[in-house]
């Protein structure tokens, strides 16, 4: 507590991302994928180191966070999730050749 967020860069680096919504702070963030051959990866564990800082950059207060304090954080995602139907294999297929279902 009170360490600058120069000290805090030196020590732990550049942070996974950063927020400037309600004061600053910086999210060292951590995730473990489990992978079954062609199916989705899980993520199985994730850690989120938060360091919040006042006006005068500095620290005020660290937190921990995993799994289990909620959603997963999706931080490297590209896709934006839309809403409407997904197509099975077997609807893509039969749309490719113009058969209607």
């Amino acid at each position: 507590m009170g360490s600058s967020q120069e000290q805090v860069l030196l020590v732990l680096g550049t942070p996974s991302t950063v927020s400037t919504v309600q004061g600053d702070v910086f999210y060292y963030i951590s995730q473990v994928e489990k992978r079954v051959a062609f199916l989705k990866p899980e993520i199985t564990e994730q850690k989120v180191l938060a360091i919040y800082f006042d006006k005068n950059r500095r620290v005020t207060r660290i937190a921990n966070y995993g799994l289990q304090d909620g959603k997963v954080f999706d931080f490297v995602s590209q896709k934006t999730p839309t809403s409407g139907e997904e197509l099975s294999v077997i609807k893509q297929l039969l749309s490719a050749t113009n058969f209607s279902l």
